[in-house]
């Protein structure tokens, strides 16, 4: 029985959850680069639960707990010691691109590892006050390029992380050219954010749907756009960025990465599993009790997503100061 189990079980035991079934030697394992609870615990538990009832994998899925790093620690530790383990893959989500693309990594980056697939995310949006002047993405995007001193953002995340990015990338397809003037307020999360906008003291806040959706209830903001491809079930009253002219698809994405040395029929058979995931009935119903909306790219197509993002990031955050 291995040292991931036993990690597994104490971290289990100790929280008061289920102990992880006990699975053979050949079955597979999922990594969560955090402790139990949150996003990447979520996606392991949900992804390999389904994976597994709907029979796309024989064996239970056993997931092990790695926290450190920001997901640096799990990412160090499938380069350099897993890097052909056709057995595993790992929890990821937009805030492992983002770092991977500002080498918050110590020094590892994207390459060196496969970007398996995403089939569901929290849809990024820009909203302003309820009286806000802005009525539409397009006026507040264009007074921002006129005048970049006239609009403070105000997001959950910390400069350069990916509630600035979100702006930015928005701005970039404005015409702005120096996105070093956009004003942009870090916070101690999204609630945070809506308040200092609906008080007045920001012009707009940059967050995910699951962060507004009491908000929007309560009639104190405006959502100018949803950040997806298509309108978002329940919502349809938000308009994307994307018919609005604006080519900006951005959220906190769920999926999975798995070593960079599998074959590339590995990669495929997961990509495969996962797809199967993202059609199943049982994904619809986790991805609605937990606020997400549908967001299926896997395959060659997820890890060409994931290039060009870490490459759009990398170079946003260098103009920013982020890197260097």
């Amino acid at each position: 029985m291995s040292k991931h189990f036993f990690k597994t079980f104490a971290i289990a035991a100790t929280l008061g959850i289920g102990a992880p079934v006990i699975a053979t030697a050949q079955a597979a394992e999922c990594i969560a680069p955090a402790n139990p609870g949150g996003g990447w615990d979520f996606t392991c538990r949900q992804i390999g639960k389904i994976m597994f009832d709907i029979g796309a994998v024989d064996k239970p899925i056993q997931v092990t707990n790695m926290a450190g790093g920001g997901g640096g620690l799990a990412f160090t530790n499938v380069v350099a010691e897993r890097n052909e383990d056709a057995n595993l893959i790992i929890a990821a989500s937009t805030a492992t691109s983002t770092r991977l693309a500002q080498n918050a990594y110590a020094g590892m980056t994207a390459d060196q590892v496969r970007f398996v697939g995403a089939i569901g995310i929290d849809p990024g949006v820009i909203v302003v006050a309820a009286d806000s002047p802005f009525m539409t993405l397009s006026d507040l995007l264009e007074a921002v390029v006129a005048d970049p001193a006239s609009v403070t953002f105000a997001g959950g995340s910390a400069v350069g992380g990916f509630d600035h990015m979100k702006p930015l990338m928005l701005l970039q397809r404005a015409g702005l050219t120096d996105i070093t003037t956009v004003k942009y307020i870090g916070l101690d999360g999204g609630g945070d954010a809506i308040t200092q906008t609906i008080g007045g003291f920001t012009q707009a806040m940059t967050g995910d749907m699951s962060e507004i959706v009491g908000f929007l209830a309560s009639g104190d903001v405006r959502a100018l756009a949803v950040l997806t491809s298509e309108r978002v079930e329940g919502f349809e009253d938000i308009p994307t960025a994307v018919e609005q002219g604006y080519d900006v698809v951005a959220g906190n994405w769920r999926g999975l990465y798995i070593p960079r040395g599998v074959s590339d029929e590995t990669f495929d058979m997961w990509a495969d599993r996962l797809q199967q995931v993202a059609d199943s009935d049982e994904w619809a119903e986790a991805m609605a009790a937990n606020g997400l909306a549908p967001f299926t790219l896997v395959g060659d197509d997820f890890q060409a997503y994931i290039d060009n993002l870490i490459v759009e990031i990398r170079q946003m955050s260098i103009e920013i100061g982020v890197i260097q």
